[in-house]
């Protein structure tokens, strides 16, 4: 970290590998779209770089990296206009060798998580990122209120709402049939 904050491009370029997988996966996990998150993982780096003069060594890098991305998705999703439908998700690879999942499994797994994946985008930005960041990443409200730069309480009070409001998408889908039943079946 030093050799970057004193402008080696190589010592950022480890940085750069060593917290990409991290980066990518919270941009995906927020933005549900493979190619924008490839995006926004790269401009986070490109923010990140032009501002190594603000970062603060006594912070955690990891913590002030993730924040810059979790910023960058929450302006990326304000800007949506429209719902966005993901038609690049790769249709699961079947096989019959005995260590792979059941061709049915494979399906109602794929299912179970895109149906998670759309409640979580039902979700605002703000309470979207403290779900991600907290049951995804598994970081503490402490960590998570640095990266989105807010309060512990703030963050307990996100997650709490957030929980409620996909009960309540949960409950209103419990028909038969419904994304309820096929969570519950799963």
């Amino acid at each position: 970290m030093r050799s970057a904050l004193e402008g080696d491009q190589e010592a950022f370029a480890e940085l750069v590998y060593t917290y990409q997988d991290s980066v990518y996966n919270l941009c995906y996990r927020m933005l549900s779209e493979r190619t924008e998150a490839e995006d926004a993982a790269q401009e986070t780096f490109l923010k990140a770089f032009l501002n190594l003069q603000r970062y603060d060594p006594s912070r955690s890098f990891k913590t002030w990296l993730l924040s810059i991305a979790s910023n960058h998705c929450i302006d990326r999703l304000r800007r949506r206009r429209m719902v966005w439908l993901s038609i690049d998700e790769p249709t699961p690879q079947l096989t019959l060798a005995s260590d792979e999942p059941e061709p049915e499994e494979t399906i109602i797994g794929n299912q179970r998580s895109e149906a998670v994946q759309e409640l979580i985008n039902s979700l605002s930005p703000e309470y979207r990122a403290a779900v991600v960041l907290r049951y995804w990443y598994e970081y503490s409200y402490t960590e998570i209120a640095d990266i989105l730069d807010t309060t512990e309480s703030a963050i307990k009070s996100r997650l709490f709402r957030a929980r409620q409001m996909l009960a309540d998408r949960l409950n209103e889908q419990s028909a038969p049939g419904s994304m309820t039943a096929l969570l519950e079946n799963a």
